[in-house]
């Protein structure tokens, strides 16, 4: 009678319990790879655009999975379509059947989420170049090479985008840098030889219109809009935006936390009348540039600590406030922060080594030493984002040469990339204990505390083939015996191949 009020019977009661529980375990251990479903069947579901949702599905989730080159094809493969047709997936990026804008609103929304209500959205905006071979793909231009040496400059073919990314705080005061938007930020093509002076002249309007600074203000006004206007937004910068272009056309409710050259002038504001006719002054006299309170020793040195490099440490930095700079205007106060340089030694008992010194200014001078510090080092995180990008999930490598698809292919990896770093952090929260896949031999007696993105990928690839990998076989009759005594071992294991396709 044990069966309860349903009146069944204990096996079948177990049973059911069972079943359950073994569902229950199933749903855990593809914990990621729900999560990356959820998100990506809530994109389409919340586009502005009509959009084919399976199409969508299969493209994010070959992007994540592709273990060759990440070209259309690649992906297609992926997902076992390699003898159907594949037209209507290059229509797909050609003909703008998606838009990548509501998909990273969607993802801003989800990164939100895990903010506390009255938590800042910090972001870092950065540019990175993508170097290309076809002098027909657009928006490919011979450019800088960000990598060339300092005594010498190359040159490169490729293209430039503009990204916006946003942290996720961890427990352990680091962060996690999440792509929430990208945009191909292509110049204007240069006119001939022979081309007359109008087309010299519109081509210099062009110039300016395309300014890699205007991009970045756009975005920013963009993110802004989008965000609730009650939530502070803290941008993190560089010295490539940090200029009037950019600080002049902040929006409202924004701080911005930049890095500025050694040399750079700031004055001191004036706010005094002298009574004499004419315009009134609204500086009083320069103020020392960055570099002169790194040897003042009338400055005392500031102590305070910051999460870098995987642990907490100990920074040294002097701090002027009520500052201006002719590039943004007297109505803008500016603190500079001058960050010592950190020691650190090649190896045991080595010589202490020198890195450079850091300049720092912040359009808030109520915000905390400590937290402007800690806020400027988890821009790294966006550097960290341009590097998986290009490496693991082969940005740039689509084989597209029109408008349309240079801006969507390359916006859709980099959502698949950003929709994965989303789901971990819903799926496992920010220990990502749930990691089942176990570390290689070389990677055991390293814990880190989050995984990184290639064991993502791998764990993902885990949820998707591990139940595909295990097949038996039952025959009616039993095989004779193999004359060999020993089985034949494959040269390349499945499992490995496959699970552990980059480490």
């Amino acid at each position: 009678m044990g069966g309860g009020g349903s009146g069944e019977p204990d096996s079948a009661s177990a049973q059911r319990q069972g079943y359950a529980c073994g569902c229950q375990k199933k749903t855990e251990a593809k914990a990621l790879l729900n999560e990356v479903e959820r998100i990506i069947w809530e994109c389409a579901e919340g586009s502005a655009e009509p959009i084919h949702a399976d199409r969508l599905h299969r493209h994010i989730i070959g992007q994540l999975t592709c273990l060759g080159r990440h070209t259309i094809t690649g992906a297609l493969c992926s997902n076992g379509r390699q003898f159907d047709d594949w037209s209507a997936d290059y229509r797909f990026y050609s003909e703008e059947r998606f838009c990548e804008q509501s998909i990273f609103a969607h993802i801003q929304d989800e990164v939100v989420s895990l903010l506390p209500e009255d938590e800042a959205l910090v972001v870092a905006m950065d540019d990175s170049l993508i170097r290309k071979r076809g002098r027909k793909i657009h928006g490919a231009k011979y450019q800088r090479d960000p990598l060339s040496p300092p005594f010498h400059t190359n040159l490169v073919l490729g293209q430039r985008f503009v990204q916006i990314s946003a942290a996720v705080p961890g427990a352990a005061g680091d962060a996690q840098m999440v792509p929430i938007d990208f945009l191909h930020a292509p110049m204007p093509q240069k006119p001939g030889k022979r081309a007359s002076w109008q087309e010299w002249a519109e081509y210099e309007r062009a110039r300016e219109r395309t300014n890699i600074n205007l991009y970045g203000t756009e975005r920013l006004g963009a993110l802004r809009r989008s965000t609730d206007k009650n939530r502070h937004i803290v941008v993190n910068i560089d010295g490539r935006f940090t200029n009037s272009t950019t600080i002049s056309r902040l929006p409202e409710n924004t701080t911005i936390i930049g890095r500025v050259r050694s040399d750079a002038y700031l004055h001191i504001p004036c706010f005094e009348r002298t009574g004499k006719p004419g315009r009134p002054k609204s500086y009083y006299q320069k103020a020392p540039t960055p570099q002169e309170p790194l040897k003042d020793d009338s400055i005392p040195w500031t102590e305070v600590q910051a999460f870098a490099v995987g642990q907490m440490r100990t920074f040294k930095i002097k701090t002027i406030s009520s500052l201006r700079w002719k590039a943004t205007g007297r109505s803008l106060p500016l603190r500079l922060l001058v960050i010592k340089p950190v020691g650190y030694r090649l190896r045991k008992k080595s010589k202490i080594l020198q890195r450079q010194p850091a300049f720092l200014i912040c359009s808030d001078p109520d915000m905390p030493v400590q937290r402007v510090l800690q806020l400027y080092l988890w821009r790294w995180g966006i550097e960290v984002n341009f590097r998986d990008e290009k490496t693991l999930l082969g940005l740039g490598q689509a084989q597209v040469r029109t408008e349309a698809s240079c801006q969507k292919a390359p916006a859709l990896a980099v959502a698949a990339y950003a929709i994965l770093l989303v789901a971990a952090l819903k799926a496992f929260g920010s220990s990502y204990s749930p990691i089942t896949l176990p570390n290689p031999k070389w990677r055991q007696h390293k814990p880190k505390s989050t995984p990184s993105t290639a064991q993502l990928l791998n764990q993902l690839r885990v949820d998707l083939w591990a139940s595909a990998t295990d097949l038996h076989i039952f025959r009616d009759f039993s095989a004779t015996n193999s004359p060999h005594h020993k089985p034949l071992k494959l040269i390349s294991p499945l499992k490995s191949a496959a699970f552990y396709a980059i480490q």
